[in-house]
């Protein structure tokens, strides 16, 4: 017997929602009809007149479907159906006009002010059900549209394929767009350490992160590939603040990453940081691919130096080029400078080491202060690789001859360019990686590099050396 109750309890549970359809009519009569025909199958709310249907549809349990009396006293169903379409609150519900005016000029007049569909008084019972059902399919499908492309494309190129019939036509334009790329610091390695589950886990966790962020300043999120992210504003709606959300959006993702290593701590996860880079400049932007297979994409070589603007950074680091500092229009925090010539560049670029954004809205990361070193007694041997790519070259000596908690005081016996990446491998084999930050002297050679991975053992020896070293 309790199990018998048990089965039907869990039946119940797992019963879907009835939709619920107000119907909206002055005239008892006809709200009992309807009630009467749809009470079985859907949850029938009442509205008496236009006031009280708006009450009904902006409450905290809006309708899923409206049934709109047009001849009403006061406000009319017409003047109903339009406010409910001009608000952003109410516009998908679709309404049914349910009325005896059905000449050809009534159902015009109705169709343009939102309404989806006729029922003629007196009603017939089975064309009732059959336009309701048939109307909330179609919501249905159009909800699953949106939650499911909306995962994937921003809601604005979710708009474009819904609303225009030629939004997945292949093609595409050429305009000034600003591009946001965002990595994390030295993640493949940490991929490499940890379960696949857990490496997945991560990801999720910053992208949910970073997703909010970015469509919070109408970026459109072009491209995730791993732990890397391409966002591109500018495209496909074009506003004249471009540069200046993608550089505030770029503030405000480092900012978020105290979130992420929060969480990261709770389920017990290394650290991680992310260098960011941001260019503006002229691309090709639309729908790319074939006609089986196609995409919303940027193209152009403003994309290829963003990428390389990005692979100068350290982790907690914007940099941006010349191009997006013009281009926006707030004064900008710029804690440093450089110099670079990036791969396939043919001249010399300035980029901008950006801290924040002042303005009535400012927005601030922490000052950066230079920590001073702590001279090693005994340097430390390590081997160094100069990284192209996620690739080592051939190895050559190196020591270390002072360090703080997050750069290194370095002699090399091979040149090491400015931004370079290196991998030190220290004497119990493990690896950190770290890019060069400053270059001292040519001879010897002498540089001052960034730590951006440091794995658990590794962090362990350079605690250890600068609490002997700082007593010493």
């Amino acid at each position: 017997m309790s199990s018998d109750i048990q089965s039907g309890e869990n039946a119940t549970a797992t019963q879907p929602e009835k939709a619920t359809i107000l119907v909206v009519d002055d005239t008892p009569e006809n709200i009992d009809v309807l009630r009467g025909v749809l009470k079985s199958i859907y949850t029938v709310r009442v509205a008496i007149n236009g006031e009280q249907a708006l009450q009904r549809c902006f409450s905290d349990k809006a309708p899923d479907l409206i049934l709109l009396d047009i001849m009403m006293p006061g406000m009319d169903g017409y003047e109903v159906c339009r406010r409910l379409k001009a608000d952003p609150r109410t516009e998908g519900i679709p309404v049914i006009f349910v009325t005896a005016m059905n000449e050809t000029h009534d159902e015009v007049l109705g169709f343009e002010m939102g309404a989806v569909d006729y029922i003629s008084k007196p009603i017939t019972p089975a064309i009732v059900h059959a336009r309701v059902e048939t109307h909330l399919k179609l919501r249905s499908a159009y909800r699953f549209i949106r939650d499911t492309f909306g995962r994937y494309l921003s809601e604005e190129i979710v708009d474009s394929l819904i609303d225009s019939p030629h939004g997945l036509k292949l093609g595409g334009e050429k305009r000034d767009v600003t591009v946001l790329m965002a990595d994390l610091r030295g993640f493949t390695s940490i991929g490499e350490r940890l379960p696949a589950e857990t490496v997945v886990d991560m990801i999720n966790i910053y992208l949910a992160e970073m997703t909010e962020v970015i469509q919070k300043y109408l970026g459109t999120i072009d491209e995730i590939i791993g732990d890397a992210v391409l966002a591109i504003f500018g495209a496909p709606i074009q506003r004249e603040d471009d540069a200046t959300r993608a550089v505030r959006c770029a503030v405000e993702m480092q900012l978020a990453m105290g979130a992420v290593n929060r969480i990261y701590q709770q389920k017990g996860y290394p650290k991680v940081q992310m260098g960011i880079g941001v260019n503006s400049g002229a691309a090709i932007v639309g729908n790319i691919g074939s006609k089986k297979r196609s995409k919303y994409a940027v193209v152009g070589r403003v994309v290829n130096t963003t990428s390389r603007i990005e692979s100068y950074t350290v982790g907690g680091q914007i940099l941006i080029s010349e191009a997006t500092r013009n281009a926006c229009d707030v004064l900008l925090r710029i804690d440093n400078e450089l110099q670079v010539m990036p791969k396939g560049i043919t001249e010399e670029m300035t980029i901008y080491d950006v801290g924040g954004v002042y303005g009535d809205e400012e927005l601030l990361l922490p000052d950066k202060r230079d920590e001073p070193f702590i001279a090693l007694s005994n340097p430390v041997d390590v081997s160094v690789s100069l990284l192209e790519g996620k690739f080592a070259r051939e190895r050559f000596a190196g020591k270390i001859l002072a360090l703080n908690a997050a750069v290194f005081d370095m002699q090399v016996e091979q040149e090491c360019p400015l931004l370079s990446s290196l991998k030190l491998t220290l004497a119990d084999a493990s690896d950190l990686y770290v890019k060069v930050i400053r270059q001292i002297s040519d001879d010897p050679l002498h540089v001052h590099v960034c730590i951006t991975y440091i794995p658990a053992e590794a962090e362990i020896l350079v605690s250890r050396l600068l609490a002997e070293n700082a007593l010493s």
